[in-house]
């Protein structure tokens, strides 16, 4: 079991940027794309994903310190510290029962795709880790290899056609052609956010408010540019952080450059993926008609859309309220605050990009999320004790990403049920 977790650390190691393209690659040839053409496809894949990564980077690095500045400046205290999902993902890998968890998935994938019980093949290796964590999770409760696995398997099912569900809108709204969003979190928050998002939309007064990126470009001119509203979001962020002018003025630039970039480095990627697509139609209309397949990417891919990224930074001091107030919360959003834009990906597209109902819905989830990273966290402080480092005065900790997704805390509640039979 220890070399099976080395190989599959070795692999996920290598990053996206390398292990992608060779995936494209070997998908390409399945769906008799030329090989050269296939190649193509892959390196060009593989150069978008590092740019989108640069700008990540720039993101994370950007608003984490920053949403951590809030924190001490108002002084907040709570009980529980929200210790991100690099933490989280390293107490799953750390498991037992992970390792075997990524051919497993990709086998049953597969198997749902020949079965038709899906449309989606997800190919984004690097983000079997929410549907890891669910089988960790279970197994940190239960002990039971074969009922964690089992729950691991519905976890991805789950995640699966909530992507194939999502992907029309995903297309349409992003205009991501063949590409759905089977990312944990992503799904989870949208599962969610997607319906009280429609109920939003049907309260008086709050219904004929429609903000989108560009109802506000046509309204305030190069004001209401996706960079200069980068620029504004980020320059307030710096500003609630206590920063000093220049550095609010350094923050406002760096929220500008990735509303600015990250459209141009999620256009390089879709460049690579339409050949591929475009051989997967061709083939599966060969044999089955008009059956549709996507290709399963990272979520992050939504941040490309300014409303989404918008909405994320948005609610990054609103969560922080949200923590303060809300009766029953006892986390202290910290690690994952900078990683809200990629939950809200599928909520914003189904409010059409409308950023007041996107807000709104999102604050309305976000209240959910937090309550269940409280109750979430005994058990992640269990997965995580002796694997990684608690932040400074963190006795118990939990994450937004995993403790504040209803998948995962279905998952957390179904295996305190049955524990005790094992």
């Amino acid at each position: 079991m220890g070399s099976l977790s080395n190989i599959v650390q070795g692999i996920i190691s290598i990053g996206p940027s390398v292990m992608l393209p060779i995936i494209i690659f070997i998908v390409g040839l399945i769906f008799r794309v030329k090989p050269g053409k296939a190649l193509e496809a892959g390196i060009t894949v593989g150069i978008g994903m590092i740019g989108i990564n640069l700008v990540i980077n720039l993101l994370t690095t950007s608003v984490g310190p920053a949403a951590q500045a809030m924190v001490h400046r108002f002084g907040f205290h709570l009980t529980i510290i929200d210790a991100g999902w690099p933490a989280v993902s390293a107490g799953t890998w750390a498991q037992p029962i992970s390792a075997v968890m990524i051919p497993i998935i990709l086998v049953v994938n597969i198997a749902l795709l020949l079965m038709n019980w899906t449309k989606t093949l997800d190919i984004d290796i690097w983000n079997y880790w929410h549907m890891i964590a669910a089988t960790a999770t279970s197994y940190v409760i239960t002990k039971n290899w074969v009922f964690s696995i089992f729950i691991g398997i519905v976890y991805e099912f789950a995640v699966l056609r909530i992507a194939d569900w999502t992907a029309p809108m995903v297309e349409e709204y992003y205009g991501l052609e063949g590409i759905s969003f089977p990312t944990g979190s992503a799904a989870a928050y949208g599962l969610i956010g997607i319906p009280v998002g429609w109920l939003v939309d049907k309260i008086p007064g709050i219904k004929n408010l429609d903000v989108d990126p560009e109802t506000i470009q046509k309204r305030f001119g190069v004001f209401g540019e996706p960079m200069v509203m980068g620029i504004v979001i980020g320059a307030v962020l710096a500003a609630l952080g206590g920063y000093s002018f220049g550095n609010i003025l350094k923050l406002g630039m760096a929220m500008g450059g990735v509303m600015f970039l990250m459209p141009r480095m999620v256009k390089i990627l879709m460049e690579g993926l339409i050949p591929i697509q475009e051989g997967a139609q061709k083939l599966l209309q060969e044999r089955y008609g008009n059956r549709k397949i996507y290709l399963g990417m990272d979520a992050a891919l939504s941040t490309g859309a300014p409303a989404t990224l918008a909405t994320g930074l948005l609610m990054v001091p609103i969560t922080l309220f949200l923590a303060i107030i809300l009766p029953g919360n006892r986390v202290l959003p910290f690690g994952d605050l900078a990683t809200i834009p990629f939950f809200v990906a599928l909520i914003v597209p189904s409010r059409k990009g409308n950023i007041v109902h996107s807000v709104i819905s999102c604050t309305i989830v976000m209240i959910f999320a937090l309550l269940m990273a409280t109750d979430f966290g005994p058990a992640l402080t269990s997965m995580l004790h002796g694997i990684v480092s608690f932040p400074h005065g963190a006795a118990e900790v939990t994450n937004l990403d995993t403790g504040g997704n209803v998948l995962n805390w279905l998952v957390l509640k179904i295996s305190q049920l049955v524990a005790p039979l094992f």
